[in-house]
């Protein structure tokens, strides 16, 4: 049996595009990227390793996997708090085939002293092996193929200066608007074979929040209403129903971001107020705050 969350990532995953030319929106970043990637190719060369920066759900893993298929090469998949000691990153970097990609989600959360172990890979191209302990150990320098690194972080401020430096090539994702929303979700609509209308894509972009993951996600659920409570079709009276059920409203807001804004005009006048203070009032963790509601509703104005 597939659980529905196993069946939404199956469909996040045949939805992912593969090509430059299948990727709507961040049009600069992936000019740029198609120009270095076509450069490194003539001269036979790995792409410069690259950072990718941005709030969740704008597609950073997906620029990541996709690189890896314009370069004709593999990638593998980590995370910096998934890297908890030296030998992690020793490991995957011993494996890794020439031109291939590593790909480290949150990277900014990498610990200082897997991240040092980096350095040297990065811009020599070697891990270095500790044989012997105290005063007898010595570090042998063991060759690596030629990679890439493309981490993606939402947290560019958090990244250490020595780790942001090595970098050749760093790119800022932005929050889509609502035509390149509606694009995606009559592709995503096509792709999985949900009658749409376009009145109906345009109004589910104009409520995703400026991202591409949440308007996949609400076209999934707004077909689950227009399959149980209508004819199947996602039209705009059925898109509008279902958002309504969803408590969606037409700027985007949900149930989270009211309850926010609300909290911080009843109980604290409106703000000023301190992320930890308004945690506290909300009951919710911090790093939701910050890294869920507040990049939105910051670009929206809500919030300053």
């Amino acid at each position: 049996m597939v659980s529905p969350a196993e069946g939404d990532r199956d469909e996040d995953a045949a939805l992912r595009p593969r090509r430059f030319d299948e990727f709507v929106g961040q049009r600069k970043i992936v000019d740029n990227l198609s120009v270095y990637v076509q450069a490194a190719r003539r001269r036979g060369d790995a792409l410069d390793h690259v950072l990718l920066s941005g709030p969740p759900g704008l597609g950073k893993t997906t620029l990541a996997f996709l690189l890896a298929n314009e370069m004709g090469t593999t990638v593998r998949v980590t995370s910096g708090p998934a890297l908890e000691r030296k030998g992690d990153l020793a490991g995957i970097l011993t494996s890794l085939e020439k031109g291939d990609i590593l790909f480290i989600d949150e990277i900014h959360r990498l610990l200082p002293v897997v991240e040092e172990s980096l350095y040297p890979a990065m811009e020599d191209f070697r891990i270095e092996i500790v044989t012997g302990v105290g005063a007898g150990a010595r570090a042998i320098p063991l060759p690596i193929e030629r990679f890439t690194l493309v981490g993606a972080t939402t947290r560019t401020g958090q990244l250490t200066s020595p780790l942001l430096s090595r970098f050749g090539i760093v790119e800022q994702f932005a929050f889509y608007g609502p035509e390149d929303l509606a694009t995606i979700v009559r592709r995503s609509a096509r792709l999985l074979e949900i009658p749409i209308e376009e009145a109906g894509a345009a109004e589910l972009g104009r409520r995703a929040r400026g991202t591409p993951r949440i308007a996949n996600r609400l076209l999934r659920r707004v077909r689950d209403f227009a399959e149980v409570r209508g004819d199947g079709k996602i039209t705009l009276d059925a898109a509008q129903y279902a958002l309504g059920r969803l408590e969606v409203d037409a700027l985007g807001l949900d149930a989270g971001d009211r309850r926010i804004l609300s909290t911080i005009i009843q109980r604290f006048d409106g703000g000023p107020v301190g992320v930890e203070s308004l945690a506290a009032a909300l009951a919710e963790d911090r790093d939701t705050l910050e890294y869920v509601y507040e990049p939105y509703l910051i670009q929206e104005g809500f919030l300053l």
